[in-house]
């Protein structure tokens, strides 16, 4: 326990010094890092439930001070919003994943007496948040998926061709469910099953077409459609960008090369935007890549793109006026 604890202070460190550096590329990019571009504003994010940030595929809920919704949860409570960031499996399951928020989701009902919840989920953590909606509606006042895979990845399907394809799933899925465990580390030291192997299944178009067909609330009627606005007492939206190498700088300019297996269709790097589409589409073209949706890494972008932070602040306000 005391060499954990000893760590702490290192990392702390650590990532205070690449933020550093990170923070002056962008900047010589003319890509200013941001956590939020909109002026204080007394009770403009005060929703009457909660909002809950669930991540994505290897995600966390902060490692540190860097938070993996960067700068969003304190941009939220500023103007008077109860938020909530929560952690399941960095890799499993859709249907694993769910569970471990839905009993999250429970915990802190208990704990803190709130009836509902706004579920906000990026990536693979927005079939987290339609799971727990569609099996305790009770509980969720609404959902937004925000660059979520709702139709599966082409990125996925590859990576399953490929190791399916050469024999090699199980010697990989064990190497990469070693990187979910270095989460867990990272972020606390709580320990969550790792499935790498579940994970890719989910997020291909087969098993994204299995859970919706079991999980259907707030699908499109139409391909590359909207769905419906309400379902079972709650309200669906889903948002999206189309951007890929959004600044030379920054780290996840990576996605260029994964934003190839889409075949020229319009993508963030990791989900096509038609993929995307769940509920109310608020927007599916910003003008951001897959990190860029959650503000990674540490607030680089485009330059002159919109400031994501000040994109779940309208959304909170959003939620705010309709009373909710």
């Amino acid at each position: 326990m005391s060499q954990i604890l000893g760590r702490k202070p290192v990392r702390a460190a650590a990532a205070a010094a690449l933020c550093a550096i990170i923070t002056a590329g962008a900047y010589a990019m003319g890509g200013a890092p941001s956590t939020s571009s909109t002026p204080s504003n007394g009770g403009f994010t005060q929703t009457r439930y909660p909002i809950v940030l669930a991540h994505g595929l290897f995600g966390f809920d902060s490692i540190g001070p860097v938070d993996y919704f960067y700068g969003v949860p304190s941009a939220l409570r500023r103007d008077g919003a109860v938020v909530f960031t929560t952690k399941v499996s960095a890799a499993n399951t859709s249907e694993v994943r769910g569970e471990q928020l839905l009993s999250e989701i429970r915990r802190l009902r208990a704990a803190h007496g709130h009836q509902k919840f706004h579920l906000i989920g990026h990536s693979h953590g927005g079939q987290s948040v339609r799971y727990v909606a569609a099996v305790a509606p009770e509980l969720v006042a609404s959902v937004l998926t925000m660059g979520s895979p709702a139709q599966g990845s082409a990125v996925a399907d590859a990576v399953q061709r490929a190791v399916d394809g050469t024999g090699t799933t199980s010697v990989v899925a064990g190497a990469v469910n070693v990187l979910g465990r270095l989460i867990d580390v990272l972020g606390g030291g709580v320990r969550t099953p790792q499935n790498s192997e579940g994970a890719m299944r989910s997020l291909s178009t087969a098993g994204a077409t299995d859970f919706n067909r079991r999980f259907p609330q707030g699908a499109p009627s139409s391909p590359c459609g909207s769905g419906a606005a309400m379902v079972n007492g709650v309200r669906y939206y889903s948002a999206s960008g189309t951007g890929v190498v959004t600044n030379l700088f920054d780290p996840d300019s990576a996605l260029g090369v994964t934003s190839l297996m889409f075949g020229g269709r319009a993508n963030d790097g990791l989900v096509e935007r038609c993929s995307s589409r769940w509920g109310v589409v608020l927007r599916d073209d910003y003008p951001w890549n897959h990190m860029d949706q959650v503000n990674q890494t540490f607030g680089m972008r485009g330059w002159g793109t919109p400031d994501p932070v000040a994109f779940y602040r309208s959304h909170a306000n959003r939620l705010k006026l309709l009373g909710l």
